[in-house]
């Protein structure tokens, strides 16, 4: 029996450790931004995010997204996902990170049935999706979104106004998909944020975090494609699964939330990561 081909490339801004498993492969984002800074550091392991078709250049506010377009453009695969280089799939956690990360044995059982596979859910509770969004962000962006949605793709709007209701959700833009799944999620995806981008541009007034909003609009998409998806049976449940998320860094979770509180009661924009 022939081996299913999963590419899993890891979106890195910087040199990191990467999982020694085969079927990743480390990828640097913003490459075309970043080139005259490098000066050869990444070396030969790290393949390029501004080679071949890509839309390296928009990184600042594309994020992890610029990967995710260079993979559905150059790559071929059976399963393609992204992951990210502090943050990885993994079935079993270990005392040591590196050997809980997702290795293509642990994934094999289920490729040719599951189609899908997402983190798991992260909950907010006290918000939903759209909430969290108006006070950490700018909830003008997510109302573009529906914008656009409503005139391209009007059967994903009762999905949209479904999904920013939740009080939880798939996020950082990570994902292992069948192939077929990955290309029609990348063209739907990337034609909403294109048009987008027609009217909002790149809104350089905001900071360089708060600038990155395309990357985190996607992440509240992904979760609107398989809500109609599954709800108009063109993917099964069954075909869709989460794993667990583990992050290679430990999280400040004090000033996470304190800075989620001092947003939602006190109107404080993020300004960086935890």
């Amino acid at each position: 029996m022939e081996k299913t081909n999963v590419r899993i490339i890891i979106a890195a801004h910087k040199r990191y450790r990467m999982p020694a498993d085969s079927m990743y492969m480390p990828l640097q984002v913003g490459a075309e931004k970043r080139a005259e800074q490098d000066d050869g550091m990444w070396g030969s392991e790290y393949a390029r995010d501004d080679t071949g078709e890509n839309i390296s250049g928009l990184n600042p506010s594309f994020c992890e997204l610029t990967g995710l377009f260079w993979a559905w453009k150059n790559l071929d695969a059976d399963y393609i996902g992204l992951v990210h280089y502090r943050r990885h799939f993994s079935l079993k956690r270990k005392r040591d990170l590196w050997s809980s990360v997702l290795t293509y044995e642990q994934l094999m059982p289920y490729l040719g049935q599951v189609k899908v596979f997402v983190p798991v859910k992260r909950k907010y509770y006290i918000e939903t999706l759209y909430s969290h969004y108006q006070h950490t962000h700018y909830a003008s962006q997510l109302d573009e979104m529906r914008n656009v949605i409503h005139v391209k793709y009007p059967d994903y709007v009762s999905s949209y106004d479904r999904v920013v209701k939740h009080r939880y959700g798939y996020m950082f833009n990570m994902m292992v998909m069948e192939k077929d799944c990955y290309n029609e999620y990348c063209a739907w995806l990337f034609d909403i944020l294109f048009e987008m981008r027609e009217s909002l541009g790149e809104q350089e007034e905001l900071s360089a975090y708060q600038g990155r909003f395309y990357g985190r609009l996607a992440e509240i998409a992904l979760n609107i494609w398989l809500d109609k998806k599954i709800g108009f049976r063109e993917l099964q449940r069954e075909e869709v699964m989460e794993l667990p998320c583990i992050h290679m860094e430990k999280i400040n979770w004090w000033k996470k939330g304190t800075a989620f509180c001092k947003a939602k009661f006190f109107g404080v924009k993020y300004e960086g990561r935890f």
